[in-house]
């Protein structure tokens, strides 16, 4: 076959553009009635099954026949109908009446029957979503080959696409909608149609998930979910203390998560050493429901430890809203007034329809039974007529000639057996006449008066609330209350050394080890550059020649002896490629300064502070200019006096406190040794340990300044401390 050269853009346009509108119109965000083509489809299939009522039927007959409205695999189509059955629990009000083990929503490992070992049926709330589906609700469209019709949309009673929960990837966008509480959903709702300017947090409290636990509850963060559509929900397991058996037992845990992902995490944890209050952890999970146990060790505060697996767990997690939903196949991001303006648009086109379909049908019937009345004038005259007619074909004619009546109406009473030929029949069919002339104006009515319309679904949603609504199983607790863990209260705190060497070694020593043994290992060719004392909940930064510093806390690194090499920092922060240590900083306070020597003679004296962060970040760029190479670093808990050398034998001496602090981390910062042609900044020492015998010859008052050269009287011995230090 020949190769056909095809430009990338017109590839987009013809090949990936129409794949992806049918991923987003045709597959992965839900429409307004709550559902993807997936669920609709396979509702519908056993809508027209009859399976709304009755028994069940082999959840694999249901999956075939799915097949003739979704081209896809049974696979795909068993696992869209497992999710909304009674059995997985993923659902506030499961669609699927079903038999059988269908898995579990918060068990990733818990795998569900084969369709022929299930049975499933509609389950009672799907009267409400396929209410007067066959009165021109909704619009049906061809299915993929012709044979058949489908819904476009289902005509739901109520609210569902708040009730129960999406979510889909697109190509480009996603869909994530959380679930709220039937009967919180329904007086919203009606609140809403009475007046649209409600504040729906009165009614709508907050998300409500199959799975229970406990919401945090933050006004802010779920107004602003309700009116934009997006924001996070933090949800936390519940559990129970029996002091009997000493053991912590979840029964709820948050939406998003497993049972599975919880006891692996804290396996983890355990194995780590990082929580050393647990003994055991289990998987009781029953027929009564779930269950996690935790053993504890005998002494452990339950609450606390819970705090802290919140913490470093997924027993606490967050669900990420992205109300975003198909409106006419545009996607579309909305809060929740929104979404129930454009659900009332909706429900009010179903309920229009719906009336003009009955009006239609029941003018014709009264079309008919006016026909009717006509015939009691005259019932032998009717007889007579068919009796002379020669011909069956001439009856209709023949009729409606007679008694002035058309087509339709000649055909009803042609069609009348003979033993009805009489008047109670007739006087009892003609007695309906004003009954219906009294309905179809009262349908008119109501067809034209969108606020008579709105009543209507207010009436029915309080129907639906009282029928099907169900207590929350989401417990909702204030931010306010929730005690925030920190880690460093369960870090043991103990004096250490912090050792650092040339080649990028890191040491941190107790003291009790270092007592006993003082003599350092180090790698061939490797000598230590700092070395300070600390705690173990002291924070260490670590400054490197990309002008970045990595924040690593002393407990985070493992303790060694004086005979180890000790923590290689650019693997242990996972630095980039060919990035060196140049020097640390070791802090509790972030009190202090740092002082940055460049090669060009200048020196940035930044607070300490400047490197604190709210959010506990790792990494941080711009720690120091990089305009000119850093000869340098200092940390400096109080002014002093320092030697500056450069590359001609040039000395200056200078106190710290005559450099000002600059308030951004990447200053340039002030000169300090004013420079000759091609002379650089070589080295900045303590000038107490630079052993000159006349120190104030090279001092100075006023920076910046050009030094003096080193005399000859300081001897060679004192230039080598010098110059290697």
């Amino acid at each position: 076959m020949a190769h056909i050269e095809q430009p990338i853009t017109q590839t987009l346009e013809q090949n990936y553009m129409p794949y992806a509108m049918s991923v987003i119109i045709s597959r992965a965000i839900p429409e307004i009635d709550g559902f993807k083509p997936s669920h609709r489809k396979l509702l519908f299939t056993m809508y027209k099954m009859g399976l709304l009522g009755g028994n069940r039927t082999k959840s694999a007959n249901v999956v075939g026949q799915t097949m003739k409205l979704n081209p896809h695999g049974d696979q795909a189509i068993y696992e869209t109908l497992v999710r909304l059955t009674k059995g997985n629990d993923a659902l506030l009000h499961p669609f699927i009446d079903s038999k059988g083990n269908f898995g579990k929503q918060y068990s990733r490992d818990m795998v569900y029957a084969a369709p022929r070992y299930t049975e499933v049926k509609l389950d009672d709330i799907c009267v409400e979503i396929f209410a007067d589906i066959d009165k021109n609700t909704v619009d049906f469209i061809d299915n993929y080959d012709g044979t058949m019709k489908e819904p476009t949309l289902l005509p739901a009673k109520f609210p569902n696409i708040l009730v129960n929960p999406n979510q889909g990837i697109a190509v480009g966008m996603a869909s994530n909608l959380c679930s709220f509480n039937l009967k919180e959903v329904c007086e919203t709702t009606v609140a809403y149609l009475k007046n649209p300017d409600c504040d729906i947090l009165k009614t709508l409290i907050a998300p409500d998930f199959s799975t229970g636990g406990e919401l945090i509850y933050d006004e802010n963060e779920i107004r602003q979910i309700y009116e934009t559509g997006r924001g996070n929900i933090k949800i936390r397991a519940k559990y129970t203390y029996d002091p009997k058996n000493n053991c912590i037992d979840i029964t709820q845990i948050p939406y998003t998560t497993t049972i599975e992902a919880i006891i692996d995490k804290i396996a983890e944890l355990m194995k780590q050493g990082k929580v050393k209050e647990i003994s055991d952890i289990r998987d009781e999970t029953d027929l009564h429901g779930l269950k996690i146990t935790i053993d504890l060790k005998r002494g452990t505060d339950a609450d606390k430890l819970m705090a802290r697996l919140y913490k470093l767990t997924p027993l606490m997690d967050n669900f990420s809203c992205n109300f975003n939903v198909l409106i006419e196949n545009v996607p579309k991001v909305m809060g929740v007034k929104e979404l129930l303006l454009e659900w009332t648009r909706f429900r009010v086109n179903c309920i229009k329809r719906s009336l003009a379909f009955d009006i239609d049908k029941k003018n014709e019937r009264l079309h008919l039974l006016l026909g009717l009345e006509k015939i009691l004038l005259d019932i032998d005259k009717a007889i007579r007529i068919i009796r002379e007619t020669e011909h069956e074909s001439e009856v209709i004619s023949n009729l409606m000639d007679g008694f002035d009546i058309d087509e339709s109406q000649a055909e009803f009473i042609a069609e009348i057996k003979l033993r009805n030929i009489n008047k109670e029949y007739i006087i009892k069919r003609t007695q309906d006449i004003e009954n219906l002339i009294d309905e179809i104006a009262t349908l008119r009515s109501t067809l034209g008066d969108e606020n008579k319309i709105k009543d209507l679904i207010c009436s029915e949603l309080k129907a639906i609330s009282k029928k099907y609504g169900v207590p929350r199983r989401t417990t909702v607790i204030s931010a306010d209350k929730i005690e925030e863990f920190s880690e460093e209260q369960y870090i043991e705190d103990y004096a250490l050394c912090v050792f650092l060497t040339r080649d990028g070694y890191l040491k941190k020593i107790p003291l009790t080890s270092l007592r006993a043994a003082s003599d350092q290992k180090l790698k061939e060719g490797d000598e230590l550059i700092f070395s300070t004392e600390a705690t173990n909940k002291s924070e260490i930064l670590v400054f490197t020649d990309k002008c970045t510093v990595y924040k690593v806390k002393t407990y985070e690194i493992s303790d060694c002896k004086a005979s180890q090499l000790g923590e290689y920092l650019p693997t242990a922060l996972k630095m980039d490629e060919y990035e060196n240590v140049k020097g640390i900083a070791v802090t509790t306070d972030y009190s202090g300064y740092m002082l940055f020597c460049f090669k060009n003679g200048k020196m940035a004296k930044i607070s300490l502070s400047s490197y604190e962060t709210k959010q506990n970040r790792k990494k941080l760029t711009n720690a120091y200019a990089g305009s000119s190479p850093l000869v340098k670093m200092f940390q400096l808990t109080q002014d002093l006096e320092l030697a500056a050398i450069s590359s001609i034998d040039k000395v200056l001496v200078f106190n710290t406190s005559s450099i000002s602090v600059k308030a951004t981390r990447d200053s340039q910062g002030v000169n300090v040794l004013t420079l000759k042609k091609s002379a650089v900044l070589k080295d900045v020492i303590k000038a107490s340990e630079a052993g000159f015998k006349d120190i104030n010859y090279y001092k100075t008052k006023n920076i910046p300044a050009v030094g003096c050269f080193l005399r000859d009287e300081d001897s060679r011995i004192q230039q080598t401390k010098l110059f290697e230090a």
